[in-house]
Parts: structure tokens; sequence; C-alpha cells
């Protein structure tokens, strides 16, 4: 048995034993017995029944997909940019889905707050807003050749959007301030089962693609010229970079808050552990180490009384990181 072959095998069991775990604890612990009988013999009137099946197997679904979906996109962009520290935040994507959010609870708290209560009017506000960013930086993408100044551009397009944001705080109410402050932290346990079916496919599809370029992204790693003269369409690979990179980050912004340091911390997790940038090997282990370390951080913020911000605990993981990576390009 290969070598990656066993790495892949441990990373596909640590996933199974952490989705258990994330299942299984929380303010109400689920013990081995019942989680059995909940999946084994379902009962509607059951509390473990419901608890296992309306609450946390879709917040741990929705931490699988977040901490993948994140993981490739940061994946996505430290390529495209050849940057160690590039992340799906860096076209200024989740920024967008943020404006899009405060906008929308800066109107509400004005017309009616009974529109706060709404989680589809906010996954709408920055799916809208994440969707306007990428729209520009798209338009930009095909009018540049060099990624250096694209990357130049979505952090001004970031910086106009975190203004935005800073101006209609400071014309909103209170109520409308914390709401918005709160949606900051990062939440996976607000996605419903409803939401989850608009979730996964375009979540599942955005991974799919970018396993149809592995072999442009390995050739996009030695440089925009040589990756030209191997025959890759380097204007045409950038847009579906930026395209799929927008619809990931964008998507989970939208469903779960602004989640940070998993975009750029996991890339070099997963390619330490494989010892390799081939994207073949890399998309894969990228997707199973970011749903671990997603599925890792959410059981860490359930052991306290009230559960910690999913972003204190991601940050506590993906700062020494990204510490590490600095000290190590010097």
């Amino acid at each position: 048995m290969s070598r990656n072959l066993i790495l892949f095998t441990i990373l596909i069991l640590l996933c199974l034993i952490l989705t258990l775990a994330d299942i299984a604890f929380g303010s109400v612990s689920v013990s081995p017995g019942n989680l059995w009988q909940a999946f084994v013999h379902p009962q509607a009137d059951s509390l473990y029944t419901n608890i296992v099946f309306d609450f946390r197997l879709p917040k741990a679904l929705t931490a699988i997909l977040c901490g993948a979906s994140l993981s490739v996109a940061g994946l996505l962009m430290q390529t495209l940019f050849r940057n160690p520290l590039a992340g799906p935040d860096v076209l200024g994507i989740s920024s967008g889905a943020s404006m899009g959010v405060a906008l929308y609870v800066m109107a509400a708290s004005w017309w009616s707050a009974s529109l706060l209560q709404s989680s589809w009017g906010m996954v709408g506000a920055a799916v809208i807003g994440a969707l306007l960013v990428l729209m520009l930086t798209l338009g930009v993408a095909t009018r540049i050749r060099q990624s250096v100044t694209l990357l130049i551009v979505g952090l001004m397009f970031a910086s106009v959007a975190g203004a935005v944001v800073s101006i209609l705080q400071n014309f909103s109410n209170p109520d409308a301030v914390k709401l918005f402050v709160v949606w900051t932290f990062g939440s996976l346990s607000a996605v419903t089962w409803t939401q989850m079916e608009l979730l996964l496919p375009i979540i599942v599809l955005g991974l799919i693609f970018a396993f149809f370029l592995q072999k442009s992204l390995n050739a996009m790693l030695l440089g925009d010229h040589y990756a030209r003269g191997l025959g890759i369409p380097v204007t045409a690979i950038r847009v579906m970079i930026i395209l799929i990179t927008g619809v990931l980050a964008g998507t989970i912004t939208a469903f779960a808050g602004p989640i940070a340091f998993i975009g750029v911390a996991v890339p070099h997790l997963a390619r330490g552990i494989f010892g390799t940038s081939n994207h073949r090997i890399a998309i894969p282990a990228t997707i199973l180490c970011g749903a671990a370390l997603l599925l890792l951080c959410d059981v860490i913020s359930q052991q306290t009384t009230y559960p910690l911000p999913l972003n204190a605990v991601s940050a506590l993981f993906g700062a020494p990181m990204i510490i590490w990576i600095v000290l190590k390009q010097r």
C-alpha cells in the first residue's frame, strides 16, 4: 500500500471520527448508545433523534462542506498568485458578502424588524454582495495579463467593501450592528436541511470543477509564461479559477458567515503532510484536511457552557500556521 493511500485512509477515518464527535458533543451530549439508536432505529418522538437529525447532523455536514470548499478556494488562490499567504478572501468576495449582509441588516432595521428573523434574507444579501464583487473581479481578470495586478485589484475591492460596511455600521441602530457582528463570528449551526439542498450541490459542483483544472494548475505553478508555452490558455484558466473560488467562498460566506484562516492555512498543512504540490494529490488532500480541521474547531467550540465563536477557534489553529509559513519563507 502506497504512502499516499495510507495517508488518505487515515484522513478519511479522522473525518468520520470527528463527524461523530461533532454530532455527539454539545450543550446536550449524546451517548454512543443513543447515537446508534438515533441512526439505526430513529423515532420521531425521541429527543436524541431530533437533536441528531434536526441540529447536529446538518451542522456537521456544513462543517465538512465549509472546510473543504474554503481550503480548496485557498489552494486555487495560492496557485494563481504563487503567494503562500493568499486565501479565498484576497479577491474581496467575502468582503462583498459582508457588505451585502450589512446593507440588508441596516435596511431591515429601518423598514421591518421581522426581516431580521429571516435566514434566507441574509443568505440572499450575502450572495448578491459576493456576486457583485465577483463580476467586477472577472471583468478585470479578462483585461490583464499579470496575476499580481489582479491580486492588487482584489485587495482594493475588499478595502472598498470594508469601508462601505464601516459606514453602514455607523448609521445603523445598536441591535442591527449587534446582529451583524454576531454574523461575522461565523456559525455552522444556522444551516437547515432546506438550505442544505441548495448548499450541497453548489459546493460539490465547485469542487468537481476544481478537479478538472488540476493539469492547468500544475502548469501555472511554474508561472504564466511557462504555462502559455505549454499551450495553457492562461486568461481563460484564470477566469475559471476566480469563478470557482468566488462561488465556493461566496456561498460559504453566505450560509456560514466569514470563516477566517482555514483557506490560508489548510493548503500548507495538506502539502506538508503529503510532501507534494501536485494538484492531483493536493486537491483531495486539501478537501480532507479542511473538513477535518473545521470539524475539530466546531467540536472545540462546543465544549464550553456558551459556544465559542467559530472564528476565534479557527484563528487559534490558523494563525500559528500562518506565522510558521512567514518564518519559513525567511
